[in-house]
């Protein structure tokens, strides 16, 4: 997939995962990468930048499977600008949508 795609989508599909549960980066590359192919390194920068702007809290939790996991849970400001997002990326999908309706030759000559 264009590595431009995906950088300018990974952010929404963070936010849109934590909307409905908290959850640690590790879980979060992982749920991510059975849908969209990514480093696991391209996630870590956008939760540092996200909780910065004040769109995440975080907190440990004990884990039984190592040591305690960093957890990110959306704040309110989180859940108002992912759905900001979400109508953005829902109008940019369909105009780009309806441009490939309207320029591919569908056999339509």
């Amino acid at each position: 997939m264009n590595v431009q795609f995906k950088k300018g989508v990974l952010e929404l599909c963070v936010l849109v995962l934590l909307d409905k549960q908290d959850r640690y980066g590790y879980e979060l590359v992982q749920k991510i990468s059975s849908q969209i192919e990514i480093s696991e390194g391209s996630i870590y920068p956008i939760l540092r930048r996200l909780t910065n702007e004040e769109y995440f809290t975080t907190y440990l939790q004990e884990s039984t499977e190592g040591p305690s996991r960093k957890y990110y849970r959306l704040t309110d400001k989180g859940r108002t600008y992912l759905y900001e997002l979400i109508a953005e990326w829902n109008e940019f999908a369909n105009g780009v949508n309806q441009l490939i309706k309207e320029g591919v030759n569908n056999d339509e000559k």
